[in-house]
């Protein structure tokens, strides 16, 4: 991993000595307004957008660096943690990326896979991944006992497995996250009360309202989340179905003719229809959510400078700007 100094210097395009030097005034407490006014000798001339851009990735790269930590602890203690796992939580360049490698050992809560594990289906689950054939029901009748009745029950656990197996791989959340940004629309409709909680019908053009969410414009996504909890907009995320489930078939079911085949698609189906898909969704809509609150509060930060900044009034007294 390259030292955090190096790092941001070669985003912003700065001297390495330059952030090294920018981060030590920061360190000891000195203010962004401070160090751009009265430490221009040691930051090599930095403007305030550069030193709070520093700063900014300073946070962040420290924030990312103790999760790490964290995370490798948690999975040693697990005694979990392979080289290849390590080498990829330390080449991690982003919290999503670090966050998605750590779900699988995360602890939870007790879910249906937890159950279907607890009831020793696990090595079923394993033997339906390994996708090397074989008579089905009579693999599957090696696992009932008391709590598994019978072969329809030990597969619908052994599904559970997979397809949490599946919510929970990196690569496949990665490309489903990718892919619903890029295609996915936001679809609104008015709530069963929402003429009693919008009485002036303030979002009333979002009652029956769809577009691509890549195209949306911020300052719509805030009016629709406004709605959303107001209670006056339902908001969901869109998008083809068949297309993101072919796309995980493709990194988990490698023999599509297989005997297990079926049993394999039934538990990516579900998979993203009761884990992956409301976690993505969920996601993605935090993260344009966060840019559209970005956008917002730069576009108020211009306008408001344009207001103070703007030439006074001949012959008049201004007390105050709304």
């Amino acid at each position: 991993m390259q030292p955090i100094p190096q790092q941001i210097a070669a985003e912003l395009n700065l001297r390495p000595a330059q952030v090294q030097r920018t981060i030590e005034l920061f360190d000891d407490d000195n203010t962004l307004p401070f160090v751009a006014r009265y430490r221009k000798e040691v930051t090599g001339g930095l403007d305030e957008e550069q030193l709070r851009l520093i700063k900014e990735r300073l946070t962040a790269l420290r924030k990312l660096a103790e999760r790490r930590d964290t995370i490798l602890k948690t999975i040693a203690e697990q005694g979990k943690l392979t080289p290849e796992l390590e080498a990829k939580i330390n080449a991690a360049e982003t919290m999503q990326v670090l966050e998605d490698l750590y779900l699988p050992y995360r602890p939870k809560r007790r879910t249906r896979a937890t159950i279907a594990r607890e009831r020793g289906l696990a090595p079923l689950a394993e033997a339906l991944r390994a996708q090397s054939g074989g008579d089905l029901p009579a693999l599957a009748a090696q696992f009932v006992s008391e709590d598994v009745p019978d072969v329809d029950a030990a597969l619908a656990g052994a599904r559970d497995i997979l397809a949490e197996s599946v919510a929970e791989h990196a690569e496949i959340r990665a490309a489903v996250r990718e892919f619903t940004a890029a295609t996915a629309y936001l679809v609104t409709k008015a709530t069963a009360d929402a003429a009693a909680k919008d009485p002036r019908h303030v979002y009333e053009m979002y009652y029956d309202f769809r577009e691509p969410l890549y195209l949306l414009p911020p300052h719509r996504l805030l009016a629709i989340n406004r709605g959303e909890r107001d209670g006056v907009l339902k908001v969901k995320l869109e998008l083809e179905t068949d297309t993101v489930l072919g796309k995980i078939e493709s990194q988990f079911i490698t023999h599509k003719n297989g005997a297990f085949a079926d049993q394999l698609q039934l538990a990516v189906t579900d998979a993203y229809k009761r884990l992956l898909g409301p976690s993505i969704e969920r996601e993605v809509r935090q993260i344009h959510s966060a840019d559209a609150d970005d956008h917002a509060i730069n576009n108020f930060g211009v306008n408001l400078k344009n207001l103070l900044l703007q030439a006074p009034v001949k012959g008049k007294v201004v007390i105050g700007i709304d």
